[in-house]
């Protein structure tokens, strides 16, 4: 019983704490419906990818999103990352490109008594891998489809006002993409994971 209790009590404290946290939000990012986000960012691998070791990388990315409860929404965006080897599974001197969409839920909370806002999302990738050699020629795809590997990230940010309906958005991102390369007729196994970060600017409306 003093567990069933205690179980209790911490769910009316986690209600009650997201009860006040809606009525706290004051943020006109976490009010607006609709926002568009233009994000670059610097990439730094966790893993080698196969038995690559990846250079510092690089990419932009853009996301539609739409909010559909106060503080919950949804969004879609299209991206394009590329990373260098100087030696690969490839061959030597090969860049990766990772390209594609991703989808996935936001959580939006507008801190009282204050113009930012923080976000958090969570979602899946429908990306594939095409490896380039030094005359920039494709030799290497893993396939766009999910049944090629899906993959997934999560990333928090904080939204900055700098004009009316304009944001600046600095984040963090985590991400990885499992996928099958096939160089030639050889299939390499790879996981791409790599920590980012972004400043993008954001349009709500």
């Amino acid at each position: 019983m003093k567990a069933k209790s205690d179980f209790q009590g911490r769910a009316r404290a986690v209600m009650t704490l997201a009860i006040a946290m809606m009525f706290l939000s004051q943020s006109g990012f976490a009010q607006n419906r609709f926002s568009f986000e233009f994000r670059p960012g610097v990439n730094f691998a966790t893993r080698e990818l196969g038995d690559a070791n990846l250079k510092t990388g690089f990419g932009f990315e853009g996301v539609f999103s739409y909010r559909v409860l106060s503080h919950f929404g949804i969004y879609a965006g299209w991206g394009w990352n590329r990373f260098q080897s100087e030696q690969s599974f490839a061959g030597p001197d090969v860049d990766f490109e990772e390209t594609g969409y991703t989808y996935g839920l936001q959580f939006m909370y507008g801190i009282a008594n204050s113009n930012l806002s923080l976000l958090a999302r969570a979602g899946i990738l429908s990306n594939h891998i095409e490896v380039e050699d030094r005359r920039g020629d494709i030799i290497g795809d893993s396939g766009h489809g999910f049944s090629e590997g899906i993959g997934w990230q999560v990333d928090g940010r904080i939204a900055w006002p700098i004009a009316e309906n304009w944001y600046v958005v600095p984040s963090l991102r985590y991400r990885s993409l499992p996928k099958e390369i096939r160089i030639g007729a050889a299939d390499t196994d790879v996981v791409l994971s790599y920590f980012s970060l972004g400043l993008g600017i954001a349009r709500v409306f």
